[in-house]
Order: C-alpha cells, then sequence, then structure tokens
C-alpha cells in the first residue's frame, strides 16, 4: 500500500513538473473537447485528451502487469 501511494504522489508531481510542455505538444487542445464560452464564465471539458489520456496509461500500465496475476 505505502509503495502505490508513493508511486501515485511521483506520478502526480511529475505530470505537474511536465504541464507545461504537454500544452505545448497540443494536449489539452484536441479537437472533440468541448469548450463552452459565456459572458463571465468558461466550460472546459477534455473528452478526446481523456480518452487518449486512459489509452496512454493502460498501454504502459499493462507493460508492468505481472503475467500470472488473475
Amino acid at each position: 500500500m505505502q509503495r502505490l501511494l508513493i508511486t501515485l504522489g511521483l506520478g502526480i508531481t511529475a505530470i505537474g513538473v511536465l504541464y507545461p510542455y504537454l500544452r505545448q505538444i497540443g494536449l489539452g487542445r484536441l479537437p472533440g473537447d468541448i469548450i463552452l464560452k459565456g459572458d463571465n464564465s468558461t466550460f472546459y471539458f477534455p473528452v478526446s485528451t481523456c480518452i487518449i489520456t486512459s489509452l496512454l496509461l493502460t498501454l504502459i500500465l499493462s507493460l508492468f502487469h505481472p503475467p500470472n496475476c488473475p
């Protein structure tokens, strides 16, 4: 449990550090992301970014999955 929490914390820290660079390559402004701008507010829901992030994390985590676990 401790190892999981440490890994999760390091992962969140890495995303926070890399966030400015991820925005430069266009992650977060993909076609399919919903942006609604009103007079005094903005609603942003990154649908495409969420799907791509989920696929990448699934691929990365499947590389570390032990083959004999159910």
